[in-house]
């Protein structure tokens, strides 16, 4: 887990950053992520392994939490105890004692408001949908400013209400597809709910 130390400082405080690579490195296995989900979702601090265990299972077999099978939990909570959250915690997202069988969120988890934008089939990006909503509006204004027909036939200010009108909702309609995809504000993962 990576340290921050202040000057004079003689204890090592934890640090609550995480690089964007350890995030990324943490959060490319599906297990992992659906880890995170179960911790910012409990909110309750210490975990042990085995309900996480038996909750990951769940999902990955979409099954209910009563129908899991001993092998089906016994995989996860191997493969949980023995590479996934040894490298949560070297990435500084968690701190794991392997001995007592038990996970706990670091600050540096708490900060991640992580959500996955996933572009599936003929979905554009975010970012390139609001590009061109931005030429439109230029060729909007430049429609306008040049008083050409029919950017005329409404005056300026209606053409500038419906431009900050676009861009609102489009903000809007943003903000709830994002939250939607946020780990830990679901009862499953946003990968599974879709």
């Amino acid at each position: 887990m990576g340290v921050a130390k202040a000057k004079g400082d003689e204890e090592a405080q934890p640090s609550t950053r995480v690089s964007e690579d350890e995030l990324f490195d943490v959060l490319s296995n599906h297990r992992r992520r659906y880890a995170v989900h179960v911790m910012k979702r409990e909110d309750a601090g210490r975990l042990e392994i085995g309900p996480m265990a038996e909750q990951i299972a769940a999902w990955e077999n979409e099954v209910a939490l009563s129908e899991v099978g001993y092998e089906e939990r016994k995989r996860v909570y191997t493969a949980l105890q023995q590479q996934h959250l040894p490298m949560m915690d070297d990435a500084g997202v968690v701190e794991f004692d392997k001995d007592r069988g038990v996970v706990e969120p670091t600050p540096a988890l708490a900060d991640v408001d992580l959500y996955l934008d996933v572009v599936r089939g003929k979905e554009i990006p975010w970012n390139e949908y609001y590009v061109g909503l931005s030429a439109f509006s230029l060729a909007l204004v430049a429609g306008v400013g040049l008083d050409v027909t029919p950017f005329s036939l409404l005056p300026e200010f209606a053409w500038m209400v419906f431009i900050v009108v676009a861009f609102a909702c489009s903000a809007l309609a943003h903000r709830y597809y994002v939250a939607e995809l946020e780990l830990g504000d679901s009862e499953a993962p946003p990968e599974l709910d879709r």
